[in-house]
């Protein structure tokens, strides 16, 4: 991407970010809702901005009232960044958001794990 795709993208993920982080009136829309990134087409005409939502279960819900509430978030993001012609807005849920998380839970897992068969030191009665 160029320079100013990059700067673009950013200042619409910041200011998507702030707007979600205001809460929508939508009952649909729940949890903690994260914009991870926003990918522009290479005319600028089309951006689509990936979402992870926590919990999990509230996925996708949230993402179908995100999609009802496009045109108002693409209105707001467009008076906020001042830019000539605001690209076209989709939002797309992050699956790799939930396969990290799944491999952080994995690791935690193992950890405990680990913790368990290894006597601590307050155990030891020579230590």
């Amino acid at each position: 991407m160029r320079r100013r795709s990059l700067q673009i993208a950013s200042n619409i993920q910041r200011e998507l970010q702030n707007r979600l982080a205001r809460g929508l009136s939508d009952p649909r829309i729940k949890g903690l809702i994260t914009v991870t990134r926003v990918e522009l087409s290479d005319d600028l005409k089309h951006a689509k901005a990936f979402i992870s939502v926590m919990p999990d279960q509230h996925a996708k819900l949230t993402m179908h009232g995100l999609t009802s509430a496009t045109g108002k978030l693409r209105r707001e993001v467009m008076d906020r960044i001042h830019i000539k012609e605001m690209p076209t807005l989709r939002f797309v849920y992050d699956e790799g958001h939930k396969a990290q998380m799944e491999v952080m839970a994995l690791l935690e897992k193992d950890r405990q794990q680990r913790e368990e068969r290894q006597p601590s030191d307050a155990e030891d009665p020579e230590a």
